[in-house]
């Protein structure tokens, strides 16, 4: 499957440009679209050498509270022996462009355009670019939440070349998702997956569900139905879903409609703020 993602290169618009763009910030649902993704909102993060990123998503109160979404930057000779500060985060990593050199836990693994790291909170592992190329991923971050009686999860490295779609029941191939990860698997409080459109492929009815949700656009052009609206985006757009926000899509052509998305999964609902227990009282 020969697939060319679409990654963000920074630079900033020219001064005879017009202010206006598709960026929209909602009590339910977020767009960004690749036009606001500049130089001037890149960040950088500690113990990270010749790397920036762009910040799409981070836990916020009253909207999406269960994960944080970077599209990193790494110049060749750049990475990191020290990535992850917060030992009880996970990890997905996605790359985009470029070539990562990936070691966990004393074993090395080179990630190409569609490679896959499923990394398990407490993970030993360290990231560098050592080709001649940028290096462009997505790293998506979460609290894991362990469960008495179930193992976390191992590390997964993967690709998504290697990984046959499965098709949505009654829709003839034309909405299908790669999963990275077997969903009877328990020991997983979240998937990202890519979810396929061909031409004029739908989802013909307003989803309305519980988990929350990030969706990079990789490929491609939709319409997308996001809470009481129809938006249109294309490949380089980020949409940012909170829980129960309604959501459909009819795919634009004249090629395939790709995102990367994030959910979380497979957890009782929280019944009381984190730390606290009955009246209020911390848990000890």
């Amino acid at each position: 499957m020969s697939t060319k993602y679409f990654a963000p290169h920074g630079g900033h618009p020219g001064q005879e440009q017009l202010l206006t763009d598709r960026a929209i910030f909602t009590e339910a649902y977020v767009v960004i679209p690749k036009g606001t993704m500049r130089d001037i909102v890149t960040s950088f993060l500690p113990f990270w050498e010749g790397t920036r990123l762009w910040v799409l998503s981070r836990p916020l109160s009253g909207f999406a509270e269960t994960f944080s979404q970077y599209i990193m930057e790494v110049q060749p000779g750049g990475g990191s022996d020290r990535p992850e500060t917060d030992p009880e985060a996970e990890a997905v990593l996605f790359v985009v462009e470029g070539s990562a050199t990936l070691t966990v836990n004393g074993a090395t693994h080179e990630l190409v355009p569609g490679g896959y790291a499923y990394l398990p909170p407490a993970s030993d592992w360290v990231l560098h670019n050592r080709g001649a190329d940028v290096l462009r991923f997505h790293w998506i971050r979460k609290a894991y939440e362990a469960v008495e009686g179930l193992d976390r999860p191992d590390v997964l490295i993967l690709n998504e070349k290697d990984i046959a779609p499965t098709p949505m029941p009654g829709t003839d191939g034309k909405w299908a998702t790669t999963r990275f990860v077997d969903p009877s698997d328990l020991r997983h409080d979240m998937h990202v997956t890519i979810v396929t459109f061909e031409p004029g492929g739908v989802i013909p009815f307003a989803e309305t569900h519980v988990m929350e949700h990030g969706l990079y656009v990789l490929e491609g052009k939709a319409v997308y139905r996001l809470n009481n609206d129809w938006v249109e985006v294309e490949a380089g757009d980020y949409m940012w879903l909170r829980a129960f926000c309604p959501q459909a899509c009819y795919a634009g052509g004249p090629g395939k409609f790709r995102y990367l998305l994030y959910k979380d999964v497979n957890r009782h609902m929280t019944l009381r703020p984190a730390g606290t227990y009955g009246g209020g009282a911390r848990c000890t």
